[in-house]
C-alpha cells in the first residue's frame, strides 16, 4: 500500500488516498474503485515534454539527425510544453480531432516538482521532486521533430494525466520502470525506463540549468519510440511500474462536449 495525492472532482483541495496498483482505492477508511470516481489531473503546474530521450528513439533516427535540418544529434534537452487547454484526466474521453482518423499514445513517466528547482546538482535532484505520475502525451502523428511539431501535440485534451502523484519514497529506482501500453486490453508497446538516455537526475539537473521549475511542475522524462497508433472507440491503459495506471477512451470530436464528457 502506498501514500497517493490525488483531486476528486469537485474538490478545489488535493486528497490523500492509499493505493495497491489495483482498481481499488481506499480514501477516508473506505474503498472504491476507480471506475467510479470522477477524477481531476493531480497537478497543478506547466507539464513539459522531452524530444529524443529514450535510447530507441535516438536509435531508429540516427542517420536523419545528421542531415538537415538536425545536422547532428541533439546536446541538451529539446523541450516542448503541454499547455492547459490539453490536459485531461485519468477516464477522461480524448477527443480525436475532425479530419483525422487516428492519434499517437505517448506513454511517459511524470516528474512532479516539489519546490522551485532551479541549477539543481545531480546529486540532489531527489529533495527537488515531490513524486511520479504517468502523463499520455497524445499526439497527431507526424514525421517532423524540428521544432517540436506543436500543432500536432497541443490540441484539446491531448495530456491525460494521473489519476494520483505516487509519493517519490515508494519508488525505489526511477530509472528501472516497466512501461507497459494495453489498448482495448491487449499489450501493444513495452519498454522500461533504464533505456533513458538522461536518467531522471541528468534530466532534472541539465533542464533546471537553462530555467526554473517550480512546485507543481510536471517533467515527462520522454516517450519510448514507435508510439502506439490508436483510433475511434479504443481503450489505452497506461501502467508504469510502482507509480500506477492512466486509462483513456478516444472518441471522435463530434462525440465530444466541452468541459469533458461524451454527448
Amino acid at each position: 500500500m502506498h501514500q497517493a495525492k490525488v483531486k476528486f472532482s469537485g474538490s478545489t483541495q488535493f486528497d490523500e488516498i492509499v493505493v495497491d496498483f489495483s482498481d481499488e482505492i481506499k480514501w477516508n477508511g473506505a474503498a472504491y474503485n476507480h471506475q467510479d470516481i470522477v477524477w481531476q489531473p493531480p497537478v497543478s503546474g506547466t507539464i513539459y515534454g522531452t524530444l529524443f530521450n529514450f535510447q530507441g528513439q535516438l536509435d531508429l533516427m540516427k542517420d536523419a539527425l545528421h542531415e538537415k535540418p538536425y545536422n547532428a544529434p541533439p546536446k541538451k534537452p529539446i523541450m516542448y510544453i503541454k499547455p492547459g487547454n490539453t490536459i485531461n484526466s485519468h477516464n477522461g474521453p480524448v477527443a480525436i480531432p475532425e479530419g483525422e482518423k487516428e492519434v499517437q499514445v505517448g506513454a511517459a513517466l511524470g516528474i512532479v516538482i516539489g519546490k522551485t528547482a532551479t541549477n539543481v546538482t545531480q546529486d540532489n535532484v531527489t529533495d527537488y521532486i515531490s513524486g511520479y505520475t504517468i502523463v499520455n502525451d497524445v499526439s497527431i502523428p507526424h514525421d517532423s521533430f524540428y521544432r517540436p511539431d506543436i500543432k500536432n501535440k497541443v490540441r484539446d485534451g491531448f495530456c491525460p494525466v494521473g489519476p494520483w502523484v505516487i509519493d517519490r519514497n515508494a519508488v525505489d529506482d526511477p530509472n528501472n520502470l516497466s512501461i507497459r501500453v494495453h489498448v482495448n486490453g491487449e499489450i501493444v508497446q513495452e519498454n522500461n525506463t533504464n533505456n533513458l538516455v538522461r536518467s531522471v537526475s541528468e534530466l532534472v539537473s541539465e533542464v533546471t540549468d537553462f530555467m526554473t521549475l517550480y512546485e507543481g511542475d510536471v517533467l515527462m522524462v520522454g516517450v519510448p519510440e514507435k508510439a502506439p497508433i490508436v483510433k475511434h472507440g479504443d481503450m489505452v491503459r497506461i501502467e508504469i511500474e510502482g507509480v500506477g495506471f492512466l486509462e483513456n477512451t478516444f472518441i471522435d470530436e463530434q462525440e465530444f462536449v466541452p468541459g469533458g464528457g461524451l454527448k
